[in-house]
């Protein structure tokens, strides 16, 4: 990895829609209509997408209503669209924007569903490992550089404590499968220059490639976009479609009074792509590395509560700083290769 300031060719910000109890996949009645809810994934957008989706298609199935429309053009509202119609619904979209301008496409695109949840009520629990095993069977059978899904190792680094597999009793140890090849790495085997390290395979999905992909999928499939801005809930009673798919991420808080969702802000910087990179890292603290087409994307940055969409040049610096120092000693150690 080549890190400087001179490699830079953008930076980005986007804000991830986070609740602390998780997201919500739940009906609700709207005057005549019924409303189903796609919201509040947190950095798990494009990781549980389709997974979420396919619960709240679950949902309308319990009712007799054919009719339907979903709010947002992210993925998590063109995942919801492409499922209905896979199911022989004929949804419509309505949404303020569309790729490349959704918050999905400032997404880094890890396959890792993290920043979810504080808190796990049984309840959720099970939609969200439902949701995890649903969305990484999806993506498996689109990997190719036609949606842009690659599998790649990652490497997971840390100084304050060593990697072990999760407690019995805590949700990641559900989806464990989900991680093929995990090894813990011993220091001989570690070709970064910190404490602790594991590796495993996991996903790439790159959000430029693949929104495009999933957008031109909806379209072939007879679906429509319309372009319009809600205000409030009032405004989505006066739409036609009786069955509405709520996808709005962050846009549900004024929508539908959500007071607990917030925004997590979080800054990427992209650098010129380097082709022969083939494998990611995150950590040690919050760094993050994954090779796209796009550029090498670098981040990253968590501010809890915050909504400015500018980039702040101090986490720009930091970013730098940190990535540079990790792939700096990673070159000082000779015979070592992380692919």
């Amino acid at each position: 990895m080549n890190v400087s300031a001179s490699r830079v060719i953008r930076t980005t910000v986007g804000l991830r829609p986070f609740r602390p109890s998780g997201f919500v996949v739940r009906a609700e009645k709207l005057g005549d209509k019924i409303v189903i809810h796609n919201y509040g994934h947190g950095g798990a957008g494009i990781t549980l997408s389709w997974g979420t989706a396919q619960l709240a298609a679950d949902e309308a199935a319990k009712t007799a209503l054919r009719d339907c429309a979903v709010i947002g053009c992210g993925v998590v509202g063109l995942s919801t669209a492409r499922i209905l119609q896979q199911r022989g619904y004929q949804p419509v979209i309505y949404a303020s924007e569309m790729p490349p301008n959704t918050t999905s496409n400032m997404a880094g695109g890890l396959w890792d569903p993290v920043t979810v949840f504080d808190d796990a009520t049984p309840e959720f629990r099970s939609q969200f490992v439902a949701a995890a095993h649903f969305a990484h069977r999806r993506y498996q059978l689109l990997a190719g550089d036609e949606y842009g899904v690659r599998w790649m190792p990652i490497y997971n680094l840390a100084n304050d404590k060593p990697f072990a597999p999760p407690r019995p009793e805590s949700v990641a140890s559900e989806i464990q499968d989900l991680y093929p090849e995990t090894r813990y790495l011993e220091a001989s085997e570690n070709p970064f220059q910190v404490k602790y390290g594991r590796r495993r395979d996991i996903m790439l999905i790159e959000p430029s490639i693949y929104l495009d992909k999933l957008m031109r999928d909806f379209l072939i499939g007879g679906g429509k976009v319309h372009i319009r801005m809600f205000a409030s809930a009032a405004d989505l009673a006066a739409l036609s479609e009786r069955l509405l798919f709520n996808c709005t991420g962050l846009g549900a808080k004024a929508l539908f009074n959500d007071a607990e969702l917030t925004p997590i802000k979080g800054q990427l910087t992209f650098l010129l792509p380097q082709p022969e990179v083939n494998y990611c890292t995150v950590g040690p603290d919050d760094l993050y590395m994954f090779p796209r087409h796009d550029g090498i994307v670098l981040g990253g940055s968590h501010e809890r509560g915050v909504w400015s969409t500018d980039p702040e040049p101090d986490v720009l610096d930091r970013t730098l700083r940190g990535n540079a120092a990790l792939f700096s000693s990673m070159r000082r150690a000779p015979g070592r290769r992380a692919g």
